[in-house]
């Protein structure tokens, strides 16, 4: 193939993408792999990155309307319910979610519980920024804040559509 056919490559390191502490329910972090910050070519058509929910916290209940979204959990214990429907979570766990399914994340071990996350088309990262605090590798968490007050006007500028039963 020749040089200028060849689609993009890039190489993140760990702690090299831009990264925000998470407000309560979730608290932990999330750390961008990959957007069109680092990767413009993809145009928004995906983005990744991991996400690190402490103990006892949960990701709400929510759903995306127009994206999929592909989740691989490699450290620690949990629960994925996937429209009202529970399943266990260990490391190795893989879920696909397509739209409109309604899931909700939550930690019942005792350490971290860490996934790795793909959203396509992506977006997922201008929801985390809005609604998170900046954080620098190795700083030690913050204490549990909460959500912005406009939570709801950024979801619906981001990548989520209110719960549908």
């Amino acid at each position: 193939m020749a040089d200028d056919q060849r689609g993009n490559a890039v190489v993140v390191q760990p702690d090299d993408g831009p990264s925000w502490w998470q407000p309560v329910p979730a608290n932990g972090y999330s750390e961008v792999r990959l957007s069109p910050h680092n990767l413009p070519a993809v145009k928004g058509r995906l983005s990744s990155g991991i996400q690190v929910i402490t103990p006892g916290c949960f990701i709400r209940e929510h759903q995306h309307e127009a994206n999929e979204e592909i989740l691989f959990f490699f450290e620690g214990r949990g629960e994925v319910e996937v429209n009202g429907e529970s399943h266990p979570i260990v490391p190795g766990t893989t879920c696909y979610l397509g739209p409109l399914n309604r899931h909700r994340i939550v930690n019942t071990g005792e350490s971290d519980l860490k996934m790795f996350w793909v959203l396509m088309p992506g977006g997922l990262e201008d929801f985390f920024a809005a609604i998170g605090r900046p954080r620098q590798p190795g700083e030690p968490a913050p204490q549990p804040f909460p959500r912005p007050a406009n939570v709801e006007e950024i979801e619906a500028r981001t990548v989520f559509v209110k719960v549908q039963e």
